[in-house]
């Protein structure tokens, strides 16, 4: 799938187009989440190019569809980097996924931008992976510290899916718990695309617990297992990771997800340029944005501004040039790369109310 984004005005550029390659999920259960990405990214791209483009020249995407699945992110991402063409990629957001293409990053050499928050995939010596998400160790430390702190709780049953987000998420949120002395009374694992979840349900109803923390990547498996919690008269306190608060969930589980908190990293009104950025995103798709769409506007524009500065496609170029990307704000918050390729240390704290998510609090971290 062939994206082209010129200029709107009459000062078309005339050169070549720079084509960046996009791993997206059009298909499969994932379908909503690749269409926010998209989005997020084309209107990125169109604000690139009405600015003078990439090195004088229009951004345009080539799209591969990942289906939502490990195989078929693998699949999308070696078309990309087939293309010699392609100096950089859009990955999946993803964790699982990111993992699945990592050593395929690797070989090819070229930057890819991902939105996985699994804080493994930036620790494993991948010299060209660059995350536009805050990691998993902010938001488990986020999760806690409100759920102890503000809300008081303290019996915590943690549910998470099986993958390598979710488990990497279960096990920094009980870290993070452990060091306020407070160990899970139940911890409960699913397989994503889940169609029942009775038996995790009913085990957090009968642990007792007061409070439920949460890592489920795919909203489908948020809306059913929210409403299947509810069902059942569980009616704790709940303090997820950003897909609690993500726009599909909230539309599949309704009120099911009614005052959970999440810790997010998008909201509107967590800095100006996010402010900004959700009123032009109203504006061209008649659809309030979340983090699906705003991780991967960020990525396109700042991968932009790094081409621009390298002044050349050369990866190793642009490489540097990510890397020393620092005080930037972007919509989901100030950039400032390390050496691991993460740019963003902190989290919002958001509250569902009425189908809305309003925000409460940013946290940041120094690292």
């Amino acid at each position: 799938m062939l994206l082209s984004l010129g200029l709107a005005h009459g000062s078309a550029l005339a050169a070549d187009p720079v084509r960046i390659g996009v791993a997206a999920a059009i298909t499969g259960p994932g379908a909503e989440s690749g269409k926010y990405l998209v989005q997020g990214a084309k209107l990125a791209a169109e604000e690139v190019n009405k600015a003078g483009g990439v090195l004088g020249r229009p951004l345009e995407f080539v799209i591969q569809d990942d289906q939502s699945t490990n195989p078929g992110a693998i699949l999308a991402f070696s078309k990309l980097a087939a293309d010699p063409a392609i100096p950089a990629f859009i990955a999946p957001v993803r964790s699982t996924q990111v993992q699945a293409i990592a050593p395929d990053v690797a070989k090819t050499g070229k930057p890819a931008m991902i939105g996985g928050t699994d804080p493994q995939l930036t620790a494993a010596g991948n010299p060209w992976l660059f995350r536009f998400r805050p990691n998993d160790r902010y938001s488990a430390r986020v999760i806690a510290e409100f759920g102890v702190k503000t809300l008081n709780r303290r019996k915590w049953a943690l549910v998470h899916s099986s993958d390598t987000f979710g488990t990497s998420g279960m096990r920094n949120l009980a870290a993070a718990l452990k060091e306020q002395g407070i160990e899970p009374v139940v911890v409960q694992a699913f397989p994503n695309n889940s169609q029942d979840f009775t038996a995790v349900a009913l085990a957090v109803k009968q642990s007792g617990a007061d409070v439920l923390g949460t890592y489920i990547p795919f909203e489908t498996d948020q809306g059913i297992f929210a409403r299947q919690l509810r069902q059942l008269g569980v009616a704790i306190d709940w303090v997820g990771s950003s897909t609690t608060a993500s726009a599909t969930a909230l539309k599949l589980a309704g009120a099911a997800l009614e005052g959970a908190y999440a810790a997010s990293d998008f909201h509107r009104d967590a800095n100006p340029v996010a402010k900004a950025y959700a009123e032009r995103y109203e504006a061209a798709y008649k659809a309030a944005p979340d983090f699906f769409s705003a991780w991967a506007y960020d990525a396109v524009t700042i991968l932009s501004r790094a081409i621009n500065a390298a002044g050349s496609l050369e990866p190793g170029r642009i490489r540097d040039a990510l890397l020393a990307t620092k005080g930037i704000q972007g919509a989901e918050g100030m950039y400032n790369f390390d050496q691991n390729g993460d740019g963003l240390h902190g989290y919002n704290v958001v509250r569902n109310e009425r189908g809305a998510v309003t925000f409460i609090k940013r946290v940041e971290f120094e690292k």
